[in-house]
């Protein structure tokens, strides 16, 4: 008799809970993958400019020589600068042996932070908070605007290379307004 009544309790919350509503489920703006195309695979020839290659001694000289891959970040960073907002694979491959470590090392660190674009982005990359603060304020409804507008869904670029829209997860500025974020500017 217990055992019934447990069992049909059990099936009352479960069909209780199926009532719940389930939020959509969000996507960064990385990719989780790496497909070879044309513009963007291994065997493609990368190296930083002349200036950048400056740039890279001066930020090894901030590391002890046996330390040279706590570099990774900034180097990542001047990369994608250089390469119009976005790194290829072939970018990583030249920061991986520009600090003598494994290439999957240099792509763990390039797909955990958002701030790294592994796919063409606009001349201008809109990010929009995709935190549920930012959610419940109306930034899927500002999102949603401004895909319509550009003519673009999320992580596409428009026709004109100027345009790209993407999500980006807790900005940490927590203010009575919605935050964005334009080419890394606030």
């Amino acid at each position: 008799m217990l055992a019934r009544l447990a069992a049909t309790r059990l099936l009352e919350i479960r069909q209780a809970f199926r009532q719940v509503p389930q939020a959509s489920r969000s996507f960064s703006t990385a990719l989780n993958y790496h497909i070879d195309t044309p513009d963007n695979n291994p065997d493609l020839l990368w190296e930083f400019t002349v200036v950048n290659k400056a740039k890279v001694k001066e930020i090894l000289s901030h590391y002890p020589s046996n330390y040279k891959q706590s570099a990774v970040i900034p180097l990542l960073d001047l990369a994608q600068q250089q390469h119009g907002g976005w790194l290829p694979v072939s970018a990583m491959n030249a920061v991986a042996k520009i600090i003598e470590v494994s290439p999957i090392r240099v792509y763990e660190v390039a797909t955990f932070y958002s701030m790294f674009n592994r796919q063409p982005v606009g001349k201008y990359h809109l990010l929009v908070c995709g935190t549920t603060p930012c959610m419940i304020r109306g930034s899927r409804v500002i999102e949603d605007a401004l895909l319509k507008h550009l003519g673009v869904k999320r992580n596409e670029v428009t026709k004109d290379g100027l345009f790209s829209v993407g999500e980006m997860e807790c900005m940490v500025s927590f203010q009575p307004f919605l935050k964005s974020l334009i080419n890394s500017n606030l």
